[in-house]
């Protein structure tokens, strides 16, 4: 008897560190494209979610009592809104904690009511356009600025230093490039800009001549393109083929790396962009985040994989402020998440918007995207 007894009080004290160090798995997905035209933004962004899953598992991070390893579910939606809706269903049924993503406004807006109703909070690193927090959903965040300040930066800019009189706006149709389109058209209005064109395309095209010919006759002094690189690319090129002696504005969407590569040799010092958010040299974590994303990864940041980084630790804030992963707990205390992230300060407002958004406006300068402002 005396033996049994040593070896049941054995047999529990091997038990009991078990409990000191249980262990629950928190799934956190990302949702973007991650096949088609704008695969490299969806990997950038995937890349900066995985990184911050692994240094939250690195440190170790404890809640309810328990040690919990985050676990990366990455999804495809191909950049398309259809597929968004089936991605984000599937992210629910799997019991996903919550969402970084979508990459896109025309993704993220129909992936919301999808979430909403599974009640998974989901932030997006780079989906701009204010119909996202306007919906009144209690699941949609961003991290990022949004399109009207976008625009309200190049208008003025466009009207103040580049002196442009004429402006000839051209979008892809999708809730990103139209809501930006939208955006620029309001603020030039109250920089007393005229619009004399408002043309649209849609974001699988690559041939503009016709619609960039219309625009040649009225003589513009820029054209704007609200949409991705994919399209940016070939219409600059034939912006410049058409002789059409105009400056070259976009959005966020056209400041890439990519950018670079596809117009090639059509770049120029005519080529300006925005892009929500600080460049990467001047935020806050910026320096070392490049450093290890490249360590990590083997290739540069594209455009919003920072975001990205602070979005999957958004979450994971609320959730240790909650003292819960369960969706249902945490997502109230989104409301008070404030931490500083690699891209700055990270502070929601009512709406789900990041109270401290920046926006920055870059030119085509010595083969790159320099910062002017």
């Amino acid at each position: 008897m005396k033996k049994i007894t040593l070896a049941i009080a054995a047999i529990g004290a091997l038990a009991a560190p078990a409990a000191v160090y249980a262990q629950t798995v928190a799934k956190i997905a990302f949702a973007g494209p991650l096949t088609g035209p704008i695969a490299h933004v969806g990997k950038d962004e995937e890349y900066g979610t995985r990184l911050a899953l692994d240094d939250a598992n690195a440190k170790g991070v404890t809640i309810g009592g328990q040690k919990v390893r985050f676990e990366l579910m990455s999804e495809d939606d191909q950049g398309d809104p259809r597929q968004a809706t089936i991605v984000a269903q599937r992210v629910v049924d799997a019991g996903a904690k919550g969402v970084v993503g979508h990459v896109t406004s025309g993704t993220s807006i129909p992936a919301a009511a999808v979430y909403e109703q599974g009640g998974i909070p989901a932030i997006t690193p780079s989906a701009t356009s204010p119909k996202l927090t306007q919906q009144g959903l209690k699941i949609a965040y961003r991290v990022i600025a949004n399109d009207f300040q976008q625009g309200e930066v190049m208008a003025k800019y466009a009207a103040t230093v580049l002196n442009a009189k004429k402006i000839a706006i051209i979008d892809d149709r999708t809730a990103y490039g139209q809501g930006l389109g939208d955006a620029l058209a309001e603020n030039l209005k109250k920089q007393g800009v005229q619009v004399i064109a408002r043309e649209y395309t849609n974001d699988k095209a690559v041939d503009f001549t016709a619609l960039l010919t219309r625009i040649k006759s009225k003589q513009p002094d820029a054209i704007f393109y609200g949409g991705m690189d994919a399209q940016g690319a070939p219409m600059l090129k034939q912006i410049k083929q058409l002789g059409i002696n105009a400056r070259f504005l976009a959005g966020d969407g056209v400041c890439t790396s990519e950018m670079l590569k596809l117009a090639a040799q059509a770049m120029s010092g005519d080529v300006y962009c925005t892009q929500a958010g600080l460049p990467v040299d001047k935020m806050p974590g910026g320096a070392e985040f490049k450093s290890r994303f490249k360590q990590r990864f083997n290739t540069d940041i594209q455009l919003y994989a920072p975001y990205a980084y602070d979005a999957a630790n958004a979450l994971i804030e609320a959730m240790k402020l909650a003292n819960s992963i369960e969706p249902a707990k945490y997502l109230p205390m989104l409301q008070k998440v404030n931490f500083k992230g690699v891209t700055g300060t990270i502070a929601f407002d009512a709406k789900g918007d990041n109270r401290f958004g920046g926006i920055s406006l870059y030119q085509f300068k010595d083969g790159k995207w320099a910062a002017i402002n």
